[in-house]
């Protein structure tokens, strides 16, 4: 009988030779059996080396969390690996060139084991708190290459003037994702004016700089996505859709395609089967996302990247709730860009842009931060060597008299904010050479404010025209009261002012803030009325660190040519170990 299903349901150990994990497989065929057989972590490793497949296991990860012999290590581990495991099988099962493979047929049968398994004790195959430290470490050099994290950048076509293709330093990214094409009216894909010659420029730049930057096309953006739920609507305008995919990536030599579906409202960004934006949608996007995703990797083959952006939840399914389960979207995906950004906009009431956590446990919005995203994108299944932290090289200037962030600005009565992101978020707290500013209480009368202004991360499509900046940079940001303003101006235009060590700090009458509760700096001036919210090299720093400590793919920002030069994109690649 033909296997119809196979999913990871629980594990167990073994003591022999060293103490080491069994992962229980339930196995399901056509005629209604079902049998279990238990697998090893090793034995998966050598069916994906022998099918050559397209599908990705959860990482090698003996010294990736940090070696340390504790529980709560092993569960995470476990889990993680779990969740890993059940979407590599159920992605093999979905595509007819493995589905009947003789060596997967073998290795799920259980009278048949792998003829790749050996019995061998294999590290990896380790409860991590009894592998001891000597044996991790020899393991250590044979994973580097596989765990070390990718550093990506957003580069928007109207990049082309700031951040012409032919002025990039290649070394400092990864992978640059192209925005933006769209999707038209009938399914295939549109271009800006211009757009086309920008990337023929970007690709040949790229892949001539000795430094295998990959080009991604980015489909969509918050202004760009009013056709996707059509595209993805039947089997024939997927068809239509996959094949104009195909077609950009062939005649651009691109490197592969990233979804940027922002048909949604402001308190729940980019996803499918939500209203905003003007732009059409249906209970069915979800579904309809993930048949598109299959087709593309089948068209597209094994080595293409397959990305999304996306919030810090799951998309949301049929029943109006985030998917609880997304390990089919990650067996066939490369990587999830989770756009850890805009969760507080311009206010009267300012928030942190990009909360790294919920450090005090008294956010307003604490499913949204880079903590809780990476908790519940991995609860989902989707692994975390394929999470992608995103990054914001921009702030918001909001017209108010505010000293302090709101709602999670102040820790409560004696929790110590040290501890926990050392050993919660395994992040160290800063040294003498970079304290934490001082933040003063606001003595003036305050504005009323209002509620949160939670856009949880959009791509808007702008041609992104930089204001004037005056001969004096005296500091005036006025001209951007209610508006995300770039790194850079912020600098040009004087509220902040670069050290020679690489960092900066306040000028003009600003005073610097630090909200400990979401790891964000901020300016406010009281006499100006404006208060800046952004991210700098201390907290971009911290949140790449978090990024590598846990596991994740890396990081990208939204977007290069918001940075300082290259400042920022160095604090982010030294904090990944790049």
């Amino acid at each position: 009988m033909t296997i119809s299903a196979a999913s990871v349901v629980g594990h167990t150990t073994a003591s022999s030779p060293r103490p080491h994990i069994l992962y229980t497989v339930e196995v399901k065929t056509t005629d209604g059996k079902t049998s279990t057989i238990s697998k090893r972590y090793s034995e998966f490793v050598a069916l994906h080396d022998t099918l050559n497949d397209p599908g990705s296991l959860p990482p090698k990860r003996v010294l990736a969390t940090i070696f340390v012999p504790s529980a709560w290590l092993d569960d995470a581990l476990i889990t993680e690996r779990k969740a890993g495991l059940s979407a590599y099988l159920t992605g093999l099962l979905e595509l007819p060139q493995f589905r009947a493979h003789k060596s997967l047929v073998e290795f799920l049968t259980p009278s048949k084991p792998s003829p790749n398994s050996s019995r061998d004790f294999s590290p990896e195959d380790a409860i991590p708190s009894t592998l001891s430290r000597k044996a991790a470490l020899e393991v250590q050099k044979g994973i580097s290459a596989e765990a070390t994290p990718i550093a990506a950048a957003y580069y928007p076509d109207w990049a082309s003037d700031s951040n012409p293709p032919g002025s990039l330093d290649f070394s400092k990214f990864d992978i640059l994702l192209f925005a933006f094409a769209t999707p038209n009216s009938s399914s295939g894909i549109s271009w800006d004016s211009g757009a086309t010659s920008t990337l023929k420029t970007l690709v040949s730049a790229a892949h001539n700089s000795g430094h295998a930057t990959k080009i991604v096309l980015s489909i969509g953006g918050w202004g760009g996505s009013y056709y996707f739920s059509q595209a993805m609507s039947t089997s024939a305008n997927r068809t239509t859709f996959v094949n104009a995919c195909v077609s950009a990536v062939n005649t651009y030599n691109l490197d592969g395609i990233d979804i940027d579906w922002a048909c949604c409202s402001p308190s729940l960004a980019e996803y499918p089967n939500e209203s905003g934006a003007g732009n059409p949608f249906s209970s069915s996007d979800a579904a309809n996302l993930l048949s598109f995703f299959k087709s593309l990797r089948t068209a597209l083959g094994s080595s293409k990247i397959i990305s999304a952006a996306v919030t810090q939840l799951p998309w949301t399914g049929s029943n109006g709730n985030p998917l609880t389960d997304v390990s089919a979207y990650a067996s066939v995906m490369t990587y999830a860009n989770i756009m850890n950004y805009d969760v507080w906009g311009a206010s009267s009431t300012p928030g942190p842009n990009a909360p790294l956590g919920n450090l005090c446990g008294n956010s307003s919005l604490p499913q949204y931060s880079a903590q809780a995203a990476l908790a519940q994108w991995t609860a989902a299944g989707f692994p975390a060597s394929k999470l992608v932290l995103g990054l914001p090289l921009y702030g918001y200037v909001s017209q108010s008299t505010k000293t302090t962030l709101e709602d999670i600005a102040r820790p409560p009565v004696g929790f110590d904010v040290k501890a926990y992101k050392e050993q919660v978020l395994g992040l160290p707290d800063r040294g003498l050479a970079c304290p934490l500013p001082r933040v003063k209480e606001d003595a003036q009368g305050e504005e009323e404010g209002g509620e949160p202004n939670a856009l949880h991360g959009k791509h808007e499509r702008s041609k992104g025209k930089k204001k004037d900046v005056s001969a004096e940079a005296s500091g005036d940001l006025s001209s951007y009261f209610g508006q995300q303003i770039p790194f850079n101006q912020i600098v040009a235009l004087g509220a902040l002012q670069k050290t020679s060590s690489g960092t900066y700090v306040q000028a003009n009458g600003y005073t610097e803030g630090w909200d400990n509760c979401s790891d964000t700096p901020f300016l406010y001036n009281t006499s100006r009325k404006t208060v800046v919210t952004y991210d700098d090299t201390y907290s971009l720093g911290d949140k790449a660190l978090f990024a590598k400590q846990n596991g994740m793919a890396g990081c990208f920002t939204w977007s290069l040519d918001q940075d300082d030069g290259y400042t920022l994109q160095n604090v982010i690649r030294s904090n990944l170990g790049l």
